[in-house]
């Protein structure tokens, strides 16, 4: 019997050296960096990028430098997909992952309750739909206010959940008609161009006058999503990932918002 190997052994014998130590690494509970990006879909120079912030460090390293990653390692990945996937920055989830007091369970709770939210979402989406379809199918004419009314819906229910999307409709309400003008038609506009303004002359994101201006431009957010940083982080979300919004390209709105985002970092460090 001195002579009888287990299949995986038995593949060892006849792989490479690279699939002999990957296997090697594997039977000892480790995973090198290519090994774990193509298991979990991320990309390499992303787990890399994440080792480089601070936000996850492998547990080892090879001779030559690999990075090797175990359980504990893989589990706080699990924490930070789920972070990602509730809206986190990068920085919001080192800070979380942190503190003390930091409990996985409660990132798998946020995490069911967003997707239990984003199903209730889909099914009224579903049902306004089969609606439309059921007025189509009696030749009923569908008004353009509805129509309008879909497209919305359908594109924020991929970020705001159903609390949040009423959250969002009783704070305009709220706020009021005449107010929301004036912000939009008004306030954002003005501010939009000061920050521009600033930012194409090279100012100092950490000056005084950049700090007024983003001052004035977190209060505007927060008047928007009554200070609920849930709401905050989907409302960021829609802007990173949409290609207009309310007739306002995304893109240099981005650029803007990476220019304010320097703003409050550098206010937090002084």
């Amino acid at each position: 019997m001195s002579g009888w190997r287990t299949p995986l052994e038995s593949r060892l014998e006849v792989t490479g050296d690279g699939m002999r130590e990957e296997l090697e690494g594997r039977l000892a509970g480790q995973w090198k960096v290519g090994d774990l990006a193509r298991r979990t879909g991320l990309t390499v120079r992303a787990l890399q990028y994440y080792d480089d912030i601070g936000l996850l460090h492998p547990s080892y390293r090879t001779r030559s430098g690999h990075r090797l990653y175990v359980r504990k390692d893989i589990a706080r990945l699990q924490q930070i997909v789920s972070l990602r996937e509730l809206g986190f920055s990068l920085e919001e989830i080192r800070d979380c992952c942190s503190k003390a007091g930091f409990s996985p369970r409660r990132v798998i709770q946020l995490h069911i309750e967003r997707l239990k939210g984003q199903i209730e979402i889909q099914s009224r989406l579903c049902e306004r739909l089969e609606g439309i379809a059921q007025r189509l199918d009696s030749a009923k004419e569908i008004s353009v206010e509805e129509l309008i009314q879909t497209i919305e819906v359908t594109r924020m229910s991929k970020y705001y959940t159903s609390e949040q999307q009423e959250e969002l409709r009783q704070g305009a309400e709220a706020i009021g008609p005449e107010r929301i003008r004036e912000v939009e038609q008004k306030e954002w506009p003005e501010l939009i161009a000061e920050v521009r303004a600033e930012m194409e002359k090279g100012t100092d994101p950490g000056s005084e006058r950049i700090q007024e201006l983003a001052k004035r431009w977190m209060n505007l957010v927060r008047e928007f999503t009554g200070g609920n940083s849930g709401i905050e982080r989907a409302a960021a979300q829609v802007w990173q990932q949409e290609e207009s919004i309310h007739g306002y390209e995304t893109a240099p709105m981005r650029e803007l918002m990476g220019y304010i985002s320097k703003a409050i970092a550098s206010s937090k460090k002084n």
